[in-house]
C-alpha cells in the first residue's frame, strides 16, 4: 500500500514557493539571457535520446541484410536501447543527488558519443545490440539530469513553463525521428544515422561543458553515499501523491507510444494514404501537441493551478480516445474521424506531460534527481511495454490501437483520482501554494 505523503521539511518546501533569494539553500535563478541558453541546452539533451530511439527505424530492412540478422534480432536493438534508457535514468538520477549534476552530464554525454560511434561501426547484430543498450544508458543522463537541473535552478511559476519546453521536446522528438532518419537514408546507409548521432553527441558534449554549470552545490547534496541516495528514491515510492503523478505520466506515455507504433499502419494500410500524406498527418498532430504545450505554459504563468491543467488534459485525451473507439464500433473506419480524434488525444497529452512532470518534481524537490529518475524511467518503461501490444491484436482494424490508448488514459485518470487527488493541490507552485497541503 502506498502511504500518504509526509509533510516536507522546510528545505523541501523552499523551492515550491517563490524561491526568493532570501533562502540560501535555493540557488537563485539565472538572468534571462543565461536562462534561455541553459534551457536550450537542456532541451537538446532531452531530445537526443528520443531521436536515437527511432531515427534508424526506416533502415531496419537494410540493416538486417547488411548484418545478416533476422527482423526480430534487429528489433531487439531498439528494445535494448529502451531498456538502457530506463536503467540509465534510475541510475543517474539518484547518483546526481549525492555527487552533483555536471560530472554525470559530462560523463553521460561522452559515453553517448562513444557508443553511438560503436553502433555506426558494429560488425554484427550482437555488438550492435550491446552498443545500443549502453548508448541508451549514457543517453539517459541528459534526459534525467535536465529535469533535475531545472528543479535546482528555477522556482515558482518559471518551473512549469520550462518543463513545458522539455515535455514538448519529449513528445515531438520520437515523432520527428523517423522522418529525419528517412531523409538520411535517402542519401546514405543506416550506419550514417549513427554517425549523425555521434556528431550530435559531440556538439551536446561541448554545449554541456560550456553552458551547464553545476546546479547542486555541495551543501545541498545528500550525505551518506550511494546507498543513501537510493534509499531516498525508495522513500519516494511510498509517497501517495508523488506516485500518482508518476503513474499518470507513465500511463499517458504508454498511450503516446501505442499511437506512435500503430498510426503508420492505421493510416497507410487501412486508409490507404501515401507515406507523404501520413507524414503530414503525423506532423499536424505534433503541432497540436506543441500548441497545447504553449497553452499550458501561458496558463501556468498566469497562475492557473497545475492540477486543473492536468485534469483538463486527462479529460481531453479521454474524450479523444473514447470517441475513436465509439467511431470504429458504430460507424466503422474513417480517415477524417481517426485523424481528428487522434489530434484531440495528442493535444491532451500536450497538457498532461508538463503538468505531471512539474507536479512530480515539486513533490520530490528534496531529491530532484531521484524524482526525475522515477518520472522518466517509468515513462519509458510503460512506453516500451505498450509499443508492441498494438501489433499483437491483429492488423485489420484501428480498434486495437484505440482500445490500448483508451485503457492507458483511463488508468491514468484512476491514478490521478485515487492517488494524486488533484483537489488537494499537492505539488502546486507559487507563493500562496504548498508542495503538500493537508
Amino acid at each position: 500500500m502506498i502511504a500518504p505523503s509526509p509533510s516536507p521539511s522546510p528545505s523541501a518546501t523552499a523551492g515550491t514557493g517563490s524561491g526568493g533569494p532570501a533562502d540560501p539553500a535555493v540557488p537563485s535563478a539565472p538572468h534571462k539571457g543565461s536562462a534561455t541558453a541553459l534551457v536550450a541546452v537542456l532541451a537538446a539533451l532531452t531530445a537526443v535520446a528520443p531521436l536515437a530511439t527511432d531515427m534508424y527505424v526506416p533502415g531496419f530492412p537494410a540493416m538486417g541484410d547488411s548484418l545478416g540478422a533476422s527482423s526480430s534480432a534487429v528489433q531487439l536493438t531498439m528494445t535494448a536501447f529502451l531498456a538502457g534508457l530506463v536503467v540509465g535514468q534510475l541510475l543517474f538520477g539518484p547518483l546526481s543527488d549525492g555527487i552533483g549534476r555536471r560530472r554525470l552530464l559530462i560523463s553521460g554525454s561522452a559515453g553517448f558519443v562513444l557508443f553511438s560511434l560503436l553502433c555506426a561501426v558494429a560488425p554484427n547484430v550482437a555488438v550492435l545490440t550491446g552498443a545500443r543498450f549502453l548508448q541508451g544508458v549514457a543517453g539517459a543522463a541528459g534526459m534525467v539530469l535536465a529535469r533535475a537541473v531545472l528543479s535546482d535552478r528555477f522556482h515558482g511559476a518559471e518551473l512549469p513553463r520550462h518543463f513545458a519546453v522539455l515535455s514538448q521536446i519529449m513528445g515531438v522528438a520520437p515523432i520527428a525521428a523517423p522522418v529525419l532518419g528517412g531523409a538520411i537514408l535517402t542519401v546514405s546507409s543506416w550506419r550514417a544515422v549513427f554517425a549523425v548521432l555521434t556528431v550530435m553527441g559531440v556538439l551536446l558534449l561541448l554545449a554541456v561543458v560550456r553552458g551547464v554549470p553545476e546546479s547542486l552545490p555541495p551543501e545541498r547534496r545528500h550525505s551518506g553515499g550511494v546507498a543513501s541516495t537510493f534509499r531516498a528514491m525508495g522513500s519516494l515510492l511510498t509517497r501517495r501523491a508523488f506516485m500518482g503523478y508518476v503513474l499518470v505520466l507513465a500511463l499517458v506515455s504508454a498511450a503516446l507510444f501505442a499511437y506512435i507504433a500503430g498510426s503508420a499502419f492505421v493510416f497507410e494500410n487501412l486508409h490507404g494514404v501515401s507515406s507523404t500524406t501520413y507524414s503530414l498527418i503525423f506532423a499536424t498532430n505534433a503541432v497540436g501537441m506543441l500548441l497545447a504545450g504553449a497553452v499550458f505554459a501561458r496558463l501556468a504563468g498566469r497562475g492557473v493551478r497545475l492540477n486543473t491543467l492536468l485534469t483538463a488534459g486527462i479529460c481531453v485525451s479521454a474524450l479523444g480516445t473514447l470517441a475513436q473507439v465509439l467511431l470504429v464500433v458504430t460507424v466503422g473506419e474513417s480517415l477524417v474521424g481517426t485523424w481528428v480524434t487522434l489530434f484531440v488525444t495528442v493535444a491532451g497529452i500536450g497538457l498532461i506531460f508538463p503538468a505531471a512532470m512539474s507536479l512530480g518534481q515539486a513533490l520530490g524537490r528534496t531529491t530532484p534527481g531521484a524524482a526525475s529518475a522515477l518520472l522518466g524511467g517509468l515513462q519509458f518503461l510503460f512506453g516500451a511495454l505498450a509499443s508492441p501490444l498494438v501489433g499483437l491484436f491483429g492488423d485489420d482494424s484501428s480498434l486495437p490501437m484505440a482500445l490500448i490508448m483508451l485503457t492507458a488514459v483511463a488508468a491514468a485518470a484512476l491514478a490521478l483520482v485515487g492517488l494524486a487527488r488533484p483537489w488537494r493541490g499537492q505539488g502546486e507552485v507559487g507563493p500562496e501554494r504548498s508542495a503538500s497541503r493537508p
